[in-house]
């Protein structure tokens, strides 16, 4: 994430590696519970270079956002609980050393570095369960899950995952 001030028509401007990483461990955080995501279906399905995926992971696996499954059947899980994983977190995994905080003025360092401080917080509250567990989200999942082999929406492709999709029923959190 990083700040631009001198822009007046954006505040906070999320960078592409940024929004790409927050889609890839989303798509983990979906799809995790059949087991583990292979690097091409983030690829194929985010419509990010595989090399770029694998360069974003380069950041996410030491902060310990995901962890890597070798061998056959492999790919790549998270390594906590999607509620234990925030937004912020993530952005700040891939994002290190980009702030460009720059205010001409103390009052303007002082109402900017307020705000900026409660929009961070509110992504630091924000976790990859609560992405998940949104309606929209959920509809769309059950949708994918329940028409046979398991094909994603995003790029149509089939996954060799299918045998344990059809077991797999997504959950809903107790309310």
């Amino acid at each position: 994430m990083t700040r631009n001030h001198n822009d007046r028509d954006s505040v906070i401007q999320i960078t592409t590696r940024g929004r790409y990483a927050v889609g890839a461990v989303l798509h983990i955080a979906l799809h995790s519970e059949i087991g583990p995501v292979p690097l091409s279906e983030i690829s194929v399905c985010q419509n990010i270079s595989t090399s770029y995926v694998d360069q974003i992971f380069a950041a996410l696996r030491p902060a310990g956002i995901i962890e890597g499954i070798p061998g056959p059947g492999g790919g790549y899980r998270l390594a906590r609980p999607a509620s234990h994983i925030s937004v912020a977190e993530i952005l700040a995994a891939v994002e290190r050393g980009k702030d460009s905080s720059i205010y001409r003025s103390p009052l303007e360092g002082a109402v900017w570095s307020s705000l900026m401080a409660g929009i961070e917080g509110l992504m630091e509250r924000i976790t990859m369960a609560d992405l998940v567990e949104r309606p929209a989200v959920r509809e769309w999942l059950l949708r994918e899950y329940q028409g046979g082999p398991w094909r994603c929406e995003t790029c149509g492709v089939y996954t060799d995952r299918r045998a344990a999709v059809s077991s797999y029923v997504p959950k809903r959190r107790a309310m």
